[in-house]
């Protein structure tokens, strides 16, 4: 019997729904707790020769909650501490929707990420400016609030700068960074900064935020792509290089397809083309 166009299309239907219903489990089941180590290279225009090779460590948006247990934050604190970087970076977003429940007890999972140059944090929109600065700063981990630091780094300084992320004008993330002659780092959650930090000629830009897009279609790619310049991974704009991190956690919906979490381990690299 000849195949209708109607049966063809309900065929049609039924495996799509079959494969996304498929892959939505396996999402919520598993690849959103399969927690991985990425080692990636950023280039960085007028780096310093000592600083060469400087690893950093880069985990984000934890969103520690009841759909991000203990076990997945502690998971990423584990691959990250094994992987030993020169200095770490927490990007922002510890919990969601700045639930207090969850402040002191991702302060406190993270209070492990020690690395030889010091442990630094930014604040995501999803944090309280005071509450969850508080908890990170209780554990002895500095918080970059739209203000900037020096690290001497085997005898030069890289100046790490962090804004919250609503600080988004060009003149106030200028006024964050200051006068120095010193390599800029920008620590921006949102990777849309990437447009100000190209204007103000940063070197490089550390971000989150994206999830690198969480739910990432076959054919269709992720419904968030269009919003951000880069949704995750490295990029360069114009003397400007960044790297977006997948992150940890999830927000809204317990899934991630075809995204998995992750921490990131970055080398630093001089004079290369970005």
């Amino acid at each position: 019997m000849a195949l209708t166009r109607r049966a063809a299309l309900k065929g049609i239907v039924a495996t799509t729904v079959g494969t996304l219903t498929g892959a939505g489990a396996y999402g919520v089941a598993f690849e959103r707790h399969r927690i991985g180590v990425t080692n990636t290279t950023l280039p960085v225009s007028g780096l310093a020769r000592a600083h060469d090779g400087i690893r950093i460590g880069l985990i984000t948006d934890v969103h520690h909650s009841a759909m991000v247990s203990a076990d997945d934050v502690t998971a990423a604190v584990d691959l990250l501490a094994a992987a030993t970087p020169d200095l770490i970076v927490l990007g922002g977003d510890y919990v969601t929707r700045g639930d207090r429940a969850y402040v002191g007890p991702v302060a406190e999972l993270l209070a492990r990420l020690r690395a030889p140059y010091g442990t630094f944090a930014i604040l995501g929109n999803h944090d309280d400016d005071r509450e969850m600065a508080a908890a990170l700063s209780a554990q002895r981990i500095e918080v970059l609030k739209d203000a900037r630091t020096r690290v001497e780094i085997r005898g030069e300084r890289l100046v790490l700068a962090g804004i919250r992320f609503w600080t988004r004008k060009a003149s106030d993330i200028a006024r964050v960074i200051g006068p120095v002659r010193d390599t800029v780092i920008l620590l921006a959650h949102d990777p849309r900064r990437l447009v100000e930090a190209s204007a103000l000629d940063v070197p490089a830009v550390l971000s989150g935020h994206t999830h690198g897009g969480q739910i990432v279609l076959p054919g269709l790619g992720a419904l968030a792509q269009r919003r951000f310049p880069v949704l995750a991974g490295l990029a360069a704009r114009e003397n400007t290089s960044i790297y977006v991190s997948r992150g940890v956690g999830t927000v809204y919906v317990p899934i991630r397809i075809n995204c998995p979490p992750e921490v990131a381990v970055i080398t630093l690299k001089r004079n290369s083309a970005v």
